[in-house]
């Protein structure tokens, strides 16, 4: 068995690490990091006191704040991989952003329980990706998600 690949946000351009849900730079944010897990993209995280919607359950803005930048992340992870690379390779890493996020929330997600998000590249070309993810809370599937993920636009990249 492979060992798991160092995060891609460790890997974003310093302009690019501000994200409130995966910027390494932004100390308030959520700090998602997203990796390959053999074929699969994984992200991990365990939801704060602040996350609750009512008591016992997580608010679900913070699922789709988790499967956008997963997805962005393994877009980028994909991207790279496609290039000919891999995290901490030397060569710049693409930046993607959420071109269409759609997420179907299947059961509510309680609190005090680690969520993991695995994603699979559903399809991919020189400028975008698309990721179909699940998130499980513990061993239940609370939601899917399909996202676009596109390269981000010269206009944002400088």
């Amino acid at each position: 068995m492979t060992e798991p690949s160092l995060p891609i946000q460790h890997y974003y351009h310093d302009d690019f690490s501000w994200c409130y849900g995966c910027g390494t730079n932004n100390a308030s944010g959520h700090h998602f990091e997203t990796r390959w897990d053999g074929e699969e993209t994984v992200t991990e995280y365990l939801p704060r006191p602040e996350h609750t919607a009512i008591p016992g359950f997580v608010y679900g803005g913070l699922l789709a704040s988790l499967v956008d930048c997963h997805s962005t992340g393994s877009a980028a992870l994909a991207l790279y991989r496609q290039e000919g690379h891999e995290p901490g390779d030397g060569a710049p890493v693409p930046r993607c952003v959420t071109a269409s996020l759609h997420v179907e929330y299947l059961k509510p997600t309680p609190m005090g329980v680690r969520l993991q998000v695995r994603g699979r590249i559903e399809e991919i070309s020189v400028k975008k990706a698309v990721v179909v993810s699940q998130v499980a809370a513990g061993e239940q599937v609370v939601a899917t998600a399909r996202v676009v993920a596109v390269r981000a636009p010269q206009t944002m990249t400088g």
